[in-house]
């Protein structure tokens, strides 16, 4: 049977007994250093590591059974729902794709159970494309919910391993394996990428993780960002051989190792040092990651008190992250603002995926 979209409405409730549903949240992260050594083939090559964290912002979704076979999508963020039946084919069209192929995949995975239907609701705290991780925040909390409805009961690892290959293999979305890690785990972590993937949970004082919240700030630059161009160049320049992008992703790499060992001795003035860093590297892998707006921000930060600051995702756009001298965050924060970028504070998240049950 053909997929049809916009014609399945939601389930009615015809009783006053309120319905269990099943809910999911995973968090956006912020990278810190190794951007882009998790993306093939430099990983298999020369192996990679990014350090990140993630923070207490979140993609949700909830699940509602119905008992009708029909099975709906509604996301928030895009504004625009999908409905079919349970059993169809499913067409990966370009209509909330991330979902529809996690459903596909998980309805044949090894001991799932039969199949019904659905109604399946998305929202996250921030745009696609804002460097924040948000897609794959999205798919790992699809993954929860549906693995649950499914009977599935999957590890962290398997989470984060399904979730890259649905973006990576079946969706054919370039980028790396950093974001279904980061959101399936949660925390702070050093995550290393071979031919197998290795996090390693970092033990952080909780005196550095206040610091940390005390002292750093995103900025968002209005402009979401289509990473694909920048990764494919990225990769087209590291299979060239330039020399200055294997510069910038190696050093990459070796910050990031530098950046863990300040992290876990809480020595927050040096890791924004080597966040600024990390930043002048990362420029070197593709020259489509900065733009004018994302320079004079860094230049301006940098010159008002900020110890360093750098694109949070592929580049182009999206946010930035800085840290700062506490007594001057306040100032760059002003002039940020007065660019016309949206400045927030943050906290960090401990958790990765969460599924709990709920009523509707």
């Amino acid at each position: 049977m053909a997929q049809q979209s916009h014609l399945v409405s939601p389930e009615p409730v015809t009783s006053d007994v309120r319905r269990p549903v099943l809910r999911a949240r995973a968090p956006l992260r912020i990278s810190f250093a190794g951007g882009g050594t998790d993306v093939a083939p430099f990983p298999e090559r020369e192996g990679g590591a990014v350090l990140s964290a993630t923070i207490s912002a979140y993609s949700y979704c909830t699940l509602r059974p119905r008992s009708d076979g029909q099975v709906t999508i509604k996301s928030l963020d895009y504004g625009y729902s999908v409905g079919f039946n349970v059993e169809d084919d499913l067409e990966l069209d370009g209509q909330l794709d991330l979902p529809k192929a996690t459903i596909a995949r998980l309805r044949q995975y090894p001991g799932a159970t039969a199949a019904t239907g659905f109604d399946l609701f998305i929202h996250t705290n921030a745009p696609p494309g804002s460097g924040l991780g948000s897609s794959s925040a999205v798919m790992v909390a699809v993954i929860g919910v549906v693995a649950q409805h499914l009977g599935l009961d999957l590890t962290e690892y398997e989470v984060a391993e399904l979730a890259y290959r649905l973006e990576r293999e079946d969706l054919q979305i370039p980028g790396g394996a950093q974001d279904q890690y980061a959101a399936s785990f949660g925390g702070f972590n050093y995550i290393e990428f071979t031919d197998q993937v290795v996090v390693n949970p970092l033990r952080i004082r909780d005196a550095t993780i206040h610091e940390l919240e005390h002292n750093m700030l995103l900025a968002y630059t209005g402009n979401t960002r289509v990473s694909d161009h920048i990764i494919d160049d990225q990769v087209s320049r590291y299979e060239r051989g330039e020399e200055v992008a294997l510069e910038g992703l190696r050093a990459q790499k070796e910050l990031a190792a530098e950046m863990k060992l300040a992290l876990v001795r809480g020595e927050v003035d040096t890791l924004g040092r080597l966040l600024g860093q990390a930043w002048d590297e990362k420029r070197k892998m593709s020259d489509r990651i900065a733009t004018p707006l994302i320079d004079e921000a860094i230049t301006k930060a940098l010159s008002l008190g900020a110890l360093g600051g750098k694109v949070t995702g592929a580049g182009g756009g999206g946010h930035l992250v800085f840290i700062c001298e506490f007594e001057r965050r306040h100032v760059v924060a002003e002039e940020l603002t007065r660019m016309g970028l949206g400045v927030s504070e943050f906290t960090f998240s401990r958790e990765g995926l969460v599924t709990w049950r709920g009523q509707s």
